[in-house]
């Protein structure tokens, strides 16, 4: 990773680190054939990432509390879809996963609730 946005942020870097963890597990599910669940954890999992490098470049405090906040939502949404693989048969393991999303997930509160005060 020679981004230096990926160095010297943690939310950038557990982010883009966990969707290169969901890119490996949705491959996974598709080699399953378990598509409709690999799409879905696909688009949840990255869009994380996705929202928090758009904050980095903000126009506004409020632009980026709205992308931080859609990055949690995805969070949750991506959580969802990692306990339906958890509970259900057939389906590989997702506890690392989950452990990395409440990684991201505490990050992302802190970060939040810190912009939120300020």
């Amino acid at each position: 990773m020679n981004d230096e946005r990926i160095k010297n942020n943690i939310i950038v870097k557990t982010s883009f680190e966990f969707a290169l963890e969901i890119i490996k597990f949705a491959e996974e599910l598709e080699e399953r054939r378990k598509f409709v669940v690999a799409n879905q954890l696909l688009k949840s999992g990255t869009s994380i990432g996705a929202n928090i490098w758009e904050a980095q470049n903000a126009e506004s405090k409020a632009d980026f509390l709205h992308k931080m906040k859609i990055s949690a939502k995805e969070c949750e949404e991506t959580k969802y879809w990692l306990l339906l693989c958890q509970h259900s048969n057939d389906y590989p393991s997702s506890n690392n996963l989950l452990k990395s999303i409440e990684v991201v997930q505490k990050i992302l509160n802190k970060i939040i609730t810190t912009a939120k005060h300020k």
